[in-house]
């Protein structure tokens, strides 16, 4: 009898549930089969942050969607099927609200001038159907907007930013759209410090990347100098000496980013050299570049591309003459590959012409 009573309520509740699926037009199976709403999922990097959208495509069909299909004023699951599932691998902010990392199940409850949408802790529910407001981790107020014909509901981003982007549901025609932002720099920052404590961390290489982009992005240089300062401690190189330098100047401390750059350059290779000149040639600072040249050509004077920059240094300069010199010491000594590039460039300079 106690069997038989609880076969009697299980098969209660699964009749329960079925009926609830097709009065809402949803697919329930208890096997593995084709659905008539698909699966999909969208997804965009902001920054080093995944936004992942996981939800299910019911067609139009030749229904009414809203106010009919999709009652205004009831919680919807904003898709078909399972809970429509939104990941996010960092923090963000939804429509200027903050939102932790983590995964959520995206509700929407409709209203004819503006909608709520909202995301849930509890992600793992049939549809809306279990829905508990007190399990909610944050709704915020959109507006829809009209939008071209979609018979599958879509999720798109739209208006990409490097730190933002709409998330924009589009079924039937509107479109409901949020914002997620993410912020860029703290994040990243975050996710430089976790990998430092994996394998970056035990290589000169990763924390000279790390003050590296520090440096790029104008932040956090009081840590990015103790950063540098193990990279050397692990290696010295002409890489990190050079970048140390960078974020002493950064810091308004001259002479010693002076005296660590004139260390970096004891050090460095002939294309180091090079590329280090190049770098004095497009801040303007001419004179310095040309010496860097020349002391390039002075330690490696087999090398075709010493002769190369020692040209560009004497065009800076305007001696276009000892210029096409140059050049022809670099193209007598370069690689077939390169002939017609630098025959060219000689060609430039005997024309009184700059070739930077």
């Amino acid at each position: 009898m106690r069997n038989h009573a609880f076969r009697t309520a299980a098969l209660a509740v699964f009749s329960i549930a079925l009926a609830a699926a097709a009065a809402a037009q949803t697919d329930f199976y208890t096997i593995t089969a084709p659905r008539v709403s698909q699966g999909a999922a969208a997804r965009q990097r902001l920054g080093i942050t995944d936004v992942t959208i996981e939800y299910h495509r019911p067609l139009v069909k030749g229904r009414k969607i809203w106010g009919d299909v999709v009652p205004y004023g009831k919680v919807w699951r904003a898709g078909a099927n399972e809970n429509t599932l939104i990941t996010f691998s960092d923090p963000v902010t939804v429509e200027g609200q903050p939102l932790a990392k983590g995964s959520y199940g995206l509700h929407m409850l409709p209203g004819e001038s503006s909608w709520t949408v909202i995301f849930s802790k509890n992600f793992t529910s049939w549809g809306s159907f279990s829905y508990d407001e007190k399990e909610d981790a944050l709704r915020v107020t959109v507006k829809p907007a009209p939008s071209e014909m979609h018979e599958a509901l879509t999720y798109d981003f739209d208006d990409l930013k490097p730190d933002s982007a709409v998330v924009t549901m589009r079924w039937e025609k509107l479109a409901v759209p949020f914002r997620v932002a993410v912020n860029v720099p703290e994040v990243s920052l975050a996710g430089i410090r976790r990998d430092l404590r994996t394998v970056p961390g035990f290589t000169w290489a990763g924390w000279n990347d790390a003050a590296t982009w520090c440096l790029e992005n104008k932040t956090n240089y009081e840590e990015a100098l103790k950063w540098i300062d193990t990279s050397i401690q692990n290696e010295e190189r002409f890489e990190n000496l050079e970048t140390k330098s960078k974020l002493l100047a950064a810091t308004g401390k001259a002479a010693e980013a002076d005296a660590t750059m004139k260390k970096a350059l004891g050090q460095a290779n002939a294309l180091q050299l090079h590329n280090y000149a190049r770098q004095l040639l497009a801040q303007k600072k001419t004179a310095e570049a040309l010496k860097i040249f020349q002391t390039n050509a002075q330690k490696h004077p087999d090398l075709w591309v010493v002769y190369v920059g020692l040209a560009r240094g004497q065009s800076a300069t305007g001696d276009f003459k000892g210029g096409a010199k140059s050049m022809k010491e670099a193209l007598a000594r370069a690689p077939e590959s390169q002939k017609t590039y630098l025959q060219g460039l000689v060609d430039r300079l005997e024309q009184g012409k700059d070739i930077n």
